[in-house]
């Protein structure tokens, strides 16, 4: 049984020196704490891997499923994979850590009350989280660039072999719901990804013709059909606790030095705990 507690975080972004000196800082409270990573470590192949490195030395477990700018292929990167080829090294990397990815097995929490699957998902975004108005995907992309709110994967983040992101997301979608249906129909779950899984926290944006890089309305319903106690995500930088159907959902991101020294202070502390023994009896 976990005497410890599950924590997560996500968007660390560490190519900014500050946020580097808080990942430093990140230290569980007990030798069998578990750490989700919710995307976004950092946008260099190589960083990315250093930092999950560091934290799994640091963390009983750690597990990661990815965001939007792990799968970028920057200019600046000697890494110049893309795509799915891209992610799949990045899998690679993460197992020779020991570090869990959505393509490994899943994780089972045995605290208290338990157990509890922890599952990391990858399933990207197709674009139906439309601009306000807009009733196709070219309409919205057109109000973007209009406003010039525009997401840098429309330049970086490359769907190789498929034609699309969106065709992407779909294959994945179809794979990741396979794999979650294949969990024990009474098994209570932790499902984290990158995007979130349901439109309503893109509600609160302050550019809504962002919201189209944010998911998908194809795993609406997933925090229900898959029993999750807690749905954890990240990439809005809005990090808060949300109610949806009665299940919590924790945005548990870091964010950009500009984002998360006006409410956090010099010394930011973004550990979120998703579950305890104490959070598994209920």
């Amino acid at each position: 049984m976990n005497a410890g507690s599950l924590l997560a975080v996500s968007d660390l972004h560490v190519a900014y020196a500050e946020n580097r000196r808080v990942v430093d800082g990140l230290r569980p409270a007990s030798d069998e704490d578990w750490l989700i990573v919710a995307g976004d470590v950092g946008e260099l192949f190589g960083e990315v891997v250093e930092t999950l490195a560091a934290l799994a030395r640091r963390f009983a477990k750690v597990i990661w499923a990815p965001g939007n700018h792990e799968l970028w292929t920057h200019p600046q990167d000697p890494v110049r994979t893309r795509g799915e080829h891209r992610y799949r090294e990045l899998v690679d990397a993460c197992r020779d850590l020991g570090v869990l990815t959505p393509e490994d097995e899943f994780a089972v929490w045995e605290g208290t009350g338990g157990p509890i699957t922890i599952a990391p998902l990858f399933v990207l975004y197709d674009y139906s989280f439309r601009a306000p108005g807009a009733r196709t995907k070219d309409e919205s992309l057109r109000r973007a660039y209009d406003t010039g709110v525009v997401c840098s994967d429309e330049m970086l983040l490359h769907p190789d072999p498929y034609p699309s992101r969106e065709a992407w997301c779909w294959a994945r979608v179809t794979e990741t719901e396979r794999r979650l249906q294949a969990i024990g129909s009474h098994q209570r779950t932790v499902l984290v990804s990158h995007w979130p899984l349901v439109r309503q926290p893109t509600e609160v944006l302050r550019f809504p013709e962002f919201a189209q890089w944010c998911g998908t309305d194809r795993t609406a319903d997933w925090h229900v059909r898959f029993r999750a106690d807690v749905a954890v995500y990240g990439h809005l930088h809005i990090p808060r606790t949300t109610h949806y159907d009665g299940v919590r959902f924790e945005e548990v991101s870091l964010g950009y030095p500009r984002e998360w020294r006006p409410r956090r202070g010099e010394h930011p502390r973004p550990l979120r705990t998703v579950l305890d023994v104490a959070a598994a009896v209920r």
